[in-house]
């Protein structure tokens, strides 16, 4: 790298938790009091894998099921679900290779909507009478897409927040190849907790966030600590042309982003916007990264309030 590309090359951005040295962050009423309303946690098997399933609400009342992105967790929900759970019978699940979820020898499209339908069935997210709706994060917003697509009938809506859907020439090609593959195992708690980063790099402003679902990432292991993902996933996966799919999308749909994510650029919306059908609806969360509910917990909750009264 030229020393002029130095010059401009941004410093990395600091471990948010390092500061806190393993202690938990203050948070706000609101956020507590969202806690405070725990789901009931179960697994399911689904092709010989079992996957961990959050619920909150009555059976009976229309569904919702949330879907975590890369890396991430069931839990990254629980603090927005509890503001669904009066008027919606909701779940949240981890894929598998992520949170509490077994780990497969393949990942596909189909086996992702094969853990979201096990998922409807099991939360009783149909047992009122009417379709499902669901919303994607970030990668969870790719198999969210192929279901509405492939299983629209069997659908309501979908939403995909932030999920990056960009250009044919600037579409990722898949990870490069590996020798091994393995998660680091940290000696405590607090070392694995200051390690922890968001990915795509961005800001936290809102700490007590980031440790809940930091905590909730790692898992004990090896006299240590490491993180409950598959490191492989991403070498044993596949998934239909994405881009083909936007513009397939067979039942109603929206897209929400926030307006600072560095994922979704102007070329990136506008080729999206150009592909899906004219009547997904957008939704822009003001002053909000990638990780918009993290970000702006309480207009994300506002945003999808809004949808799902459109939709009602």
């Amino acid at each position: 790298m030229a020393d002029d590309q130095l010059l401009h090359t941004p410093p990395p951005l600091p471990a948010p938790l390092v500061a806190f040295n393993g202690q938990t962050p203050p948070a706000p009423a609101w956020f507590e009091a969202a806690l405070a309303i725990e789901p009931e946690r179960s697994t399911i098997p689904v092709d010989g894998v079992d996957i961990e399933l959050l619920t909150w609400g009555e059976v009976g009342k229309p569904g919702l099921l949330f879907l975590h992105g890369n890396g991430a967790h069931a839990d990254w929900w629980s603090f927005i679900a509890p503001w669904f759970a009066k008027d919606w019978r909701v779940a949240a699940i981890s894929w598998a290779g992520m949170g509490g979820s077994g780990w497969r020898e393949a990942y596909s499209a189909q086996s992702f909507a094969a853990e979201v339908f096990a998922a409807v069935e099991a939360a009783g997210l149909e047992a009122g009478g009417v379709k499902p709706i669901l919303v994607g994060h970030s990668f969870g917003g790719f198999p969210t897409l192929y279901c509405g697509v492939e299983h629209a009938d069997r659908l309501r809506g979908i939403i995909m927040v932030d999920s990056s859907i960009q250009p044919p020439e600037k579409r990722w090609k898949g990870p490069p190849p590996r020798a091994g593959f393995g998660n680091k195992v940290y000696e405590t708690l607090t070392e694995a907790l200051a390690r922890f980063r968001l990915a795509p790099p961005q800001a936290c402003e809102n700490l007590f966030i980031a440790d809940y679902i930091a905590r909730r990432s790692l898992k004990e292991a090896d006299g240590g600590w490491t993180w409950k993902f598959d490191p492989a996933i991403w070498q044993r996966f596949s998934m239909p042309d994405l881009g083909d799919l936007l513009t397939r999308i067979a039942c109603p749909a929206a897209l929400m982003w926030g307006e600072r994510s560095n994922l979704m650029h102007d070329e990136t919306l506008g080729y999206m916007i150009d592909q899906m059908p004219k009547d997904v609806l957008l939704v822009p969360i003001p002053d909000a990264d990638h990780h918009v509910m993290i970000d702006q917990p309480l207009a994300f909750v506002a945003g999808l309030r809004g949808l799902l009264a459109a939709w009602r």
